[in-house]
């Protein structure tokens, strides 16, 4: 991970923080990560904002080299890398939220579902409004959950793995 030395452009927190996620692409990869509980490469590749492979491949290693998210091998499959959030990631959460609600409130588009991404918490614009504290929790929790859901499958099948290591059908 990068310090934060003197390689920025600017002491700016704004400039800051453009510099290590300011593009579209960036934030539609947290966005997919937070919201939509994505963790490979080609769950990335589906969304429906169509990102190229080699951009796609530049971002994540941004924000990995930044500490925003983790890259670790798939147990089950050696091929795969998992994707997750570290805690300067989740850290976004509150301005991802405040990004939606901006967006909502300045770019209404009629026939916007409840849950506005899907993925995310249904009534997500009218829980923003409600209590925020408890909804940046319920979406915390959630993926501390998937976290752990794939942590257990990871161990899971390693144990299927060694406890069937030597039989025979």
């Amino acid at each position: 991970m990068k310090s934060h030395e003197n390689h920025y452009s600017s002491k700016c927190p704004i400039t800051f923080a453009l510099e290590i996620f300011g593009d579209k692409w960036s934030l539609v990869i947290l966005r997919d990560i937070l919201f939509k509980g994505k963790r490979y490469y080609s769950e990335f590749l589906s969304s429906p904002e169509k990102i190229s492979t080699n951009i796609l491949a530049s971002r994540l290693n941004k924000l990995e080299s930044e500490g925003l998210v983790s890259k670790t091998q798939d147990t089950k499959n050696l091929s795969k890398y998992i994707y997750r959030l570290t805690d300067k990631g989740k850290d976004l959460l509150p301005l991802m939220l405040d990004i939606i609600e901006w967006s909502a409130k300045h770019n209404p588009q009629p026939g916007t579902p409840d849950n506005i991404i899907n993925g995310a918490p249904r009534n997500l614009l009218a829980r923003l409004g409600e209590n925020r504290e408890e909804l940046i929790k319920e979406i915390s929790d959630n993926l501390e959950q998937k976290n752990d859901s794939r942590l257990s499958d990871t161990i899971k099948s390693a144990r299927a793995g060694k406890n069937g290591a030597g039989k025979r059908n």
